[in-house]
């Protein structure tokens, strides 16, 4: 058999386990994985793996680019590289930009730029605006996004436009997405709760981190929960797919359990936020750096054994890149910063060392990242494992290369990240989308374009 090349020695891992196998692409596809040392193969070019683990790219469909209008933090380009460089190897943009991507025309758009500047394969999630949703529904997109929030104070990071708190207006928008098939990711809160606690802090002129992170953790995760719910019962009355992110509280998890157990139709999904930077020690020493939200101890605890029973689905980047300036002024005044973090770069070895830490095994690593939402935005002819016949996205990794995370190696555009100086063991060499070189030994190898719309089945 002539292949274009074959990647021989290393330790090919599926969400069923990892065996020594080599891999052979011709194209941008996988031809075969076969036993090592087959015979008859003569390949253009080998790579060899040995001692290393050959993995399936990352899917993440829930990323930040920020392009258009907010390119200042974040543009398609830089985004793409830190994916490359972190193993991601398809995107799902949000679409919270300005203008948000609201219509047909704004999403198309979009698409646009990504087929201009994208490294890695790609696809984006704009919000079903009534009247727009049969025709976003046509080019190709995997999902609906909506948010559940209005911010107090601030038009970002939630614009106007990408909110709904009317659960009239929410359900409309189940029925809609409903006759589409795909899938409709929300954003859970509870406006009327959270407006009344953040209430409470500003009127003792109490504007802190400390105030912001009690604000959205509650009540024990009261404005998760009662978003969480209602949300689900509108799934499972309209018979539309959810896809709930953000999952971060132990009746959220059971909730969802819940939830499929009686048949309906719900993903969810944790961030890396969550998982490496929502304890109380870490938000209170990092501040707007951290924020996102606070994870008190026993919900992470309910989250991470979510995701190793199977109960939550996948995680997910949520990478959400803002600038230091935007960032600083949360210590004096929490409400007027953007909150979220960047995370798209290290998501996946954070994941892998955790591996090592004996808090996931590699198998469901593999399927959280990997081929849980390539399945689930019905990717998985094409993306999401090592297989013949999928596309060539695989991610070299050093399974026992140990290494420090640093500000000065962040490929983002906003040049830092929370976990400066934090120590990993499992680090990305290479990574191939679709049989081509975009990250190798530390570098950007990949034009801008190569992505391709990566298009659900």
């Amino acid at each position: 058999m002539k292949v274009d090349v074959a990647i021989t020695g290393g330790r090919v891992f599926s969400a069923n386990g990892g065996k020594d196998l080599d891999v052979l692409i011709n194209g941008e596809k996988i031809t075969a994985v076969v036993e090592p040392n087959s015979e008859g193969i003569e390949a253009t070019k080998t790579i060899d793996a040995t001692d290393l683990w050959v993995l399936p790219g990352m899917v993440d469909p829930h990323v930040h680019t920020r392009e258009p209008g907010h390119t200042h933090k974040e543009d398609i380009l830089t985004c793409s590289q830190a994916s490359a460089a972190g193993g991601v190897t398809t995107i799902f943009g949000m679409p919270n930009l300005k203008p948000a991507t609201l219509t047909h025309k704004d999403l198309v758009d979009v698409l646009g730029l990504y087929a201009e500047k994208c490294l890695v394969d790609y696809n984006h999630n704009p919000v079903p605006t009534l009247g727009e949703v049969d025709a976003m529904a046509e080019t190709g997109i995997a999902a609906y996004k909506v948010y559940q929030v209005i911010d107090t104070g601030r038009d970002y990071p939630h614009p106007s436009g990408t909110g709904i708190t009317d659960s009239g207006h929410l359900l409309q928008m189940f029925e809609a997405v409903s006759t589409t098939g795909k899938r409709f990711m929300v954003h859970p809160h509870n406006q009327g709760v959270c407006d009344r606690v953040e209430q409470s802090f500003h009127k003792r002129g109490d504007r802190s981190v400390e105030a912001y992170a009690k604000t959205l953790a509650t009540h024990d995760g009261l404005i998760w929960d009662l978003a969480t719910a209602e949300l689900i019962r509108m799934s499972e009355a309209t018979n539309c797919p959810l896809h709930l992110v953000h999952v971060q509280t132990s009746r959220g998890v059971e909730m969802i359990r819940q939830a499929k157990e009686r048949g309906i139709d719900v993903t969810g999904e944790v961030n890396h936020w969550a998982l490496f930077l929502g304890s109380w020690d870490i938000v209170t020493k990092l501040g707007p750096y951290a924020l996102s939200y606070w994870v008190p101890d026993h919900h992470r605890e309910a989250i991470v054994k979510g995701l190793q029973d199977g109960i939550i689905d996948m995680v997910n980047s949520d990478h959400a890149p803002h600038t230091r300036e935007e960032k600083e002024i949360g210590w004096t005044d929490m409400w007027a910063c953007h909150t979220g973090t960047p995370g798209i770069q290290f998501q996946y070895p954070l994941m892998i060392d955790a591996v090592h830490r004996g808090e996931f095994t590699m198998e469901r690593t593999i399927d959280l990242c990997c081929e849980a939402p390539a399945r689930v935005f019905k990717l998985d002819s094409k993306k999401g494992s090592i297989s013949a016949g999928l596309d060539a996205d695989i991610v070299l990794v050093d399974p026992n290369k140990e290494w420090t995370i640093t500000d000065d190696i962040v490929l983002s555009k906003i040049g830092w990240t929370p976990y400066n100086g934090r120590k990993c063991r499992g680090q990305v060499l290479r990574t191939l989308v679709r049989g081509t070189d975009v990250y190798l030994d530390g570098k950007i190898v990949g034009t801008p374009g190569h992505g391709k719309h990566a298009t659900p089945d």
